[in-house]
């Protein structure tokens, strides 16, 4: 599947006023890449703005995860909301990131759409286009962030490019797709089968699922995904890293890794 090089990206700035969620800090020594709150499902102005200034330091690419208005369900809850409203949410919140990235000096390169936001968008037609709709009118240069589904199809149908992405620390179904939080083996707890699960992904495009099946994603992995606000968040991340140095696996930017895809697959 594809070429032996991936995206790391983790979700940060998800802390709140007095509330700190994750250690950004640490995680920026592991990723190529960050999807930062906009202030809907987690973050403030302080926090995107501090956030925002330590990727442009340490040169790593700024992603926007727009999520639902819900700071007390952490964006994890279904808000019945209008294809206006969904698309007007993301639209304000893509302008607000992108002002901090505009004062750092910085340019946002990708969207990925938070929680549940996020995966209903992979079925729900009212919600892929609610949020292509937004990213193309602000930017059509960013990239979409999601998994095989309507977001994919809907973003291409706009002219977007899509990034693929594997979330290293939850659990697969025998669909090739994660399983909800609620399910038992839904987030994983062990580095290093995270670790051993991603490389799998990058070089095979297989996953084992929660039945313990070996199921194909369906779709080549540009970017792996680390869950900000994980208990174990750092161990998973130092041993992702370590399992995918082993396996001569190389880590390099999400536009990075898209252009050496695209350039292959026209030498083929």
């Amino acid at each position: 599947m594809g070429i032996n090089s991936v995206a790391v990206v983790a979700d940060l700035g998800e802390s709140f006023g007095n509330y700190t969620i994750g250690d950004d800090n640490a995680l920026l020594g592991l990723v190529t890449a960050s999807n930062i709150a906009c202030g809907f499902h987690a973050g403030d102005p302080r926090v995107m703005d501090k956030t925002v200034a330590d990727c442009v330091e340490r040169g790593i690419e700024l992603g926007a995860h727009p999520g639902y208005p819900d700071l007390v369900g952490f964006g994890r809850r279904l808000i019945e909301a209008s294809e206006e409203e969904i698309r007007t949410d993301v639209l304000y919140q893509l302008g607000a990131l992108d002002a901090f990235a505009r004062v750092h000096g910085g340019t946002i390169t990708h969207v990925a759409p938070h929680g549940r936001m996020g995966s209903i968008a992979q079925t729900d037609a009212k919600h892929a286009r609610a949020i292509t709709d937004a990213v193309a009118a602000y930017n059509s240069d960013y990239v979409v962030i999601c998994q095989r589904g309507l977001l994919a199809e809907e973003s291409r149908k706009r002219g977007l490019e899509v990034g693929y992405v594997f979330l290293a620390d939850r659990g697969y179904g025998d669909d090739g797709m994660p399983v909800p939080r609620s399910h038992e083996g839904g987030l994983i707890y062990d580095p290093e089968l995270i670790g051993e699960r991603s490389v799998q992904v990058v070089q095979e495009g297989t996953v084992r699922s929660v039945d313990g099946n070996v199921v194909p994603l369906g779709h080549d992995a540009d970017v792996l995904l680390l869950h900000g606000d994980h208990p174990t968040v750092l161990q998973n991340g130092l041993a992702l890293r370590a399992a995918l140095d082993k396996a001569d696996v190389r880590v390099a930017g999400l536009r990075d890794v898209l252009k050496e895809k695209a350039e292959v697959a026209l030498a083929r």
